[in-house]
Parts: C-alpha cells; sequence; structure tokens
C-alpha cells in the first residue's frame, strides 16, 4: 500500500493548469512502479490528451467534471445530491480536514482530490477504510456509470447549450477522463481489497438536478433543455 503518494493520484483530478503534463507523467511513474496493473489506463490517458493547447485539455476536463458536465468531483454531491446528508458529510470530513491541517484550497472537504489527500494523513486506519469503502468506491462507481454512451449524448447536447466553443474529439478523447477514474478504482481496490461486486448501475439523478438547476439559472426560457 502506497498511501504516502497519493498526492500524486490526486494531482490527475486537479483543473489542468501549467505543468499538468508534468505532473500526470510523475503520477505514472508511480503508478507503474507500484501498480503496474493498473497502468494501462495511465498510458491510454496519456496518449489521449491532447497535445497542443493547454486550453484543450481544460475543456476536457471542464466537459468531464464541472457544472452542467458528464459527473462531479464533489463525492458528497455523487452520493446525496442536495440531501441533508451531504451537508452532515462535509461537516465530518472538514473536522477530519482541520485535524491533520489538510487545505483543502478552495474546494470543499468533499473534492475528490482533498480527500484522496487526506487518506494517508489519518492516522484512524479503521476511518481511512470507512472512507474508502462507504464513500469513495461508491461514488466512483456511479461516476464511472456516468460515462456510459446514451447518457453522454444527452450531456454533451446540455454541454453545448452552455458553452460557445466545444473541441472536436473522437469518442475515445471524449471519454478521456474515465481513465483516470479507473485508475484510481483499481489502486483503491488493490490497496483496500475492495469486494468483488459489479459497478454500480447508472442512473439520471445527475441529470435530473442538472435540469432543475439550469431552469433556475435561464427562468426566461430562452433556452430550450432537452427532456429527460
Amino acid at each position: 500500500m502506497a498511501l504516502a503518494e497519493y498526492h500524486r493520484l490526486a494531482d490527475l483530478f486537479e483543473y489542468p493548469q501549467e505543468g499538468y503534463l508534468e505532473r500526470v507523467n510523475a503520477a505514472r511513474a508511480f503508478v507503474v512502479e507500484e501498480y503496474p496493473h493498473a497502468g494501462h489506463w495511465l498510458d491510454t490517458f496519456v496518449e489521449l490528451l491532447p497535445k497542443g493547447e493547454l486550453r484543450d485539455i481544460q475543456e476536457l476536463y471542464t466537459r468531464s467534471f464541472d457544472v452542467q458536465a458528464i459527473t462531479t468531483l464533489d463525492i458528497g454531491y455523487v452520493l446525496f445530491g442536495e440531501d441533508y446528508k451531504r451537508g452532515e458529510f462535509l461537516a465530518n470530513i472538514m473536522r477530519e480536514h482541520r485535524l491533520v491541517g489538510n487545505d483543502c484550497g478552495a474546494e470543499l472537504g468533499d473534492h475528490l482530490p482533498n480527500l484522496l489527500r487526506l487518506l494517508p494523513q489519518l492516522e484512524d486506519t479503521d476511518l481511512a477504510e470507512e472512507i474508502v469503502q462507504q464513500i469513495l468506491v461508491p461514488a466512483l462507481r456511479k461516476m464511472i456509470g456516468e460515462f456510459d454512451g446514451p447518457l453522454m449524448a444527452k450531456k454533451d447536447a446540455n454541454y453545448k447549450l452552455h458553452h460557445k466553443t466545444l473541441i472536436e474529439a473522437n469518442e475515445e478523447t471524449r471519454l478521456v477522463f474515465l481513465n483516470v477514474l479507473h485508475v484510481l478504482y483499481d489502486i483503491l481496490e488493490s490497496d483496500f481489497e475492495l469486494k468483488s461486486q459489479p459497478l454500480i448501475e447508472h442512473s439520471s439523478d445527475f441529470l435530473k438536478s442538472l435540469h432543475v438547476e439550469l431552469t433556475l439559472e435561464n427562468p426566461t426560457g430562452k433556452l430550450h433543455l432537452p427532456t429527460w
């Protein structure tokens, strides 16, 4: 188990800024050495990342994880949506961040990179196990399911309504960040001996929440949202 190096995995999920590719390659070297069975996912990720403008990588990231995107990196939202349980989870997880001095920056405590940086700092191994088994793994299964083909088509249509530019990308490139989700899942499975069970079946809850959110943002009705 190489928990101390989980910050390298967290780097994969940060918004791409200058030096992102260097951090990706550092994570790749770590994964190939410590978790060779998961290395092929990162090989594919590196191969498919746009090699030109940084903004192309940023747009693929935005389409994958930001508002009106395929999924979100806010794990509490993935699991609980706007339910009060997310608030309870955030309060509890923020306490753990504060206890170990883990700086969450501008993001909330349930942001995936923040959780990955928290895990190696926890002295309570039972708590780390609980966070992985009860929070991270179910969320990852759901997030991976959100990259399902039919759902992707609906989300792409929704995304185009809110963004003037959309880089042209083949199917593999559009799914590029799915590879890093698989990397993380395989590593957690290796480190925490997860029970063997299929990825959680996707639901339309996230799409429904987007529909409500965008309707509130556009009360004039000038944008016509797809019906789900």
